[in-house]
């Protein structure tokens, strides 16, 4: 069984800093992209960042400039470094995994975390 279990989110005045991260944990033979996602109130859940296990990352217009996504794949971990954080960044965040359980021939599939909450107030 395939888990992701986020951690770091918490409360940071506008201009702050936060990191979050992810790590999965079960039975994974492979890793393509991780990310994270996240959801604010009474908004739909929309793309922050994603990094491929080449390194690959891709960013929202909104986060942009702001933001770092990273990985240590031999630990299954995915980092979201942020700065100059903003109230509209108020949000649950989620993370995310396409992962492969069983092997090479086989397809892979998307796992979400349980979601961190990030408040961005003062």
């Amino acid at each position: 069984q395939v888990q992701l279990l986020e951690s770091g989110g918490g409360l940071v005045q506008p201009g702050g800093s936060l990191r979050l991260s992810c790590a999965a944990s079960g039975s994974i033979f492979s890793i393509n992209v991780m990310g994270w996602y996240r959801q604010g109130a009474e908004k739909e859940r929309e793309l922050v960042a994603t990094i491929t296990n080449k390194g690959n990352a891709n960013y929202a217009d909104s986060v942009k400039g702001r933001f770092t996504i990273s990985r240590d794949s031999a630990k299954n971990t995915v980092y979201l470094q942020m700065i100059s954080l903003q109230p509209e960044d108020t949000a649950v965040y989620y993370c995310y995994a396409t992962i492969r359980t069983t092997g090479p021939s086989y397809p892979s599939y998307e796992y979400w975390g349980q979601g961190t909450q990030v408040t961005v107030s003062s």
